[in-house]
């Protein structure tokens, strides 16, 4: 009830300011308060899908109700922006009487917004259901030794398979990184949204993974969220290696390099044993091994990466903002928010992410699947 109160007023706010600006045009304003009433009825949908064990309705609803979340974020944001604007020209007026909006400008922006947040939302949409493209990154290593120069790794995170992902979207993602030929491939997380016995089915095709050295799974935050001890006893059958603060030493021609994964940065919270620890994980490898990459769901591992030794860590969770505005709030809480980055002696690498979460939409954050090759510095 308190939800519904809340996506009310949200609501009301939207309405309040559009739809007496559309009186010239009866129809418009009916059709926007048609919107937002199902918008505001629909889109809690998205959260009961799940409790409706029939299908193809659950999955139905639960389209519906992201569909509808992603339409009013837009809605909401490019309603508060108009909003904005008109304040500022308020504000110009008392300077300059001529800057005053005209009534023209006032209905045209009630127009555009609605319109606008239909054209971001469809485009988002197309974005996030075509298959992730490849992401080409160098990453320069000093000292690195000559055997390991080229190492490829392909990274996908994030991917979110549940209600709206499932295991077509799994098996492209799969055909796309088998095409590259890499030595390993790497899932940093946030794999799943939903149980072993819902989602098993879908997430099967990573079975089909193909590297010289394998596959490379650590948990992220959705995993816990998900049942995480079945989802890495269910992984580990798919043939997928899961580093739990533990290491593994890949032996890549004359030379190694160890490979160490932590568990998601607030395991702990879940499952006391799980807590993150990079140091742990990288704990008595060879002095001989001169690179040590790191798989680590939040790039706010970086710090206790760093002070462990690694060279590099490979990382997810933030999706890149998913969709605009939302990608310039994701420092607030991480220190990366795409792309590789430099933490003291350590590069993160940060995924904007291969499938999403939530609304079925990409703006200004395109999904990936990144192929990564070290380089000498």
């Amino acid at each position: 009830m308190a939800l519904l109160l809340i996506l009310l007023l949200l609501h009301a706010y939207i309405g309040w300011r559009l739809v007496p600006a559309l009186g010239f045009a009866p129809g418009l304003q009916a059709l926007l308060i048609g919107l937002l009433v199902a918008s505001w009825l629909l889109m809690p949908t998205a959260l009961l899908a799940r409790r409706i064990r029939t299908q193809p309705w659950s999955d139905r609803l639960a389209w519906t109700g992201l569909l509808l979340m992603g339409l009013f974020s837009s809605l909401f944001v490019l309603t508060l922006l108009r909003d904005a604007l008109w304040l500022l020209a308020s504000m110009l007026s008392w300077v300059w009487p001529g800057a005053a909006w005209s009534a023209a400008l006032v209905s045209g922006s009630a127009v555009a917004v609605p319109a606008l947040a239909l054209i971001v939302t469809l485009w988002g949409l197309f974005n996030a259901r075509r298959t992730a493209a490849v992401v080409q990154v160098e990453v320069p290593i000093d000292r690195l030794p000559p055997a390991l120069h080229g190492f490829s790794i392909a990274q996908i995170s994030d991917v979110h398979v549940g209600a709206t992902i499932k295991r077509g979207y799994v098996q492209a993602i799969v055909e796309r990184i088998n095409a590259l030929g890499v030595d390993m491939v790497a899932v940093t997380g946030d794999l799943v949204d939903g149980s072993v016995l819902e989602l098993a089915h879908h997430v099967a095709p990573l079975g089909g993974l193909v590297s010289r050295h394998g596959t490379f799974f650590v948990t992220g935050n959705h995993e816990y969220y998900s049942g995480a001890h079945a989802w890495v006893d269910e992984l580990r059958r798919l043939g997928l290696r899961v580093l739990m603060n533990e290491h593994v030493l890949l032996q890549h021609d004359e030379s190694a390099l160890a490979l160490a994964g932590v568990a998601d940065y607030g395991a702990h919270h879940f499952d006391a044993s799980h807590r993150s620890d990079p140091m742990a994980a990288i704990a008595n490898v060879p002095d001989a091994v001169r690179l040590r990459v790191l798989l680590a769901h939040q790039p706010r591992s970086a710090a206790a990466a760093a002070k462990a030794g690694f060279h590099l860590q490979l990382s997810g969770h933030t999706h890149g903002g998913q969709f605009l505005p939302w990608n310039w709030l994701v420092r607030l809480q991480q220190p990366f928010t795409a792309g590789l980055n430099r933490w003291q002696g350590l590069w993160v690498y940060t995924s904007r992410g291969t499938g999403y979460w939530g609304p079925p939409k990409r703006f200004g954050a395109p999904s990936e699947i990144t192929h990564l090759r070290l380089v000498a510095a």
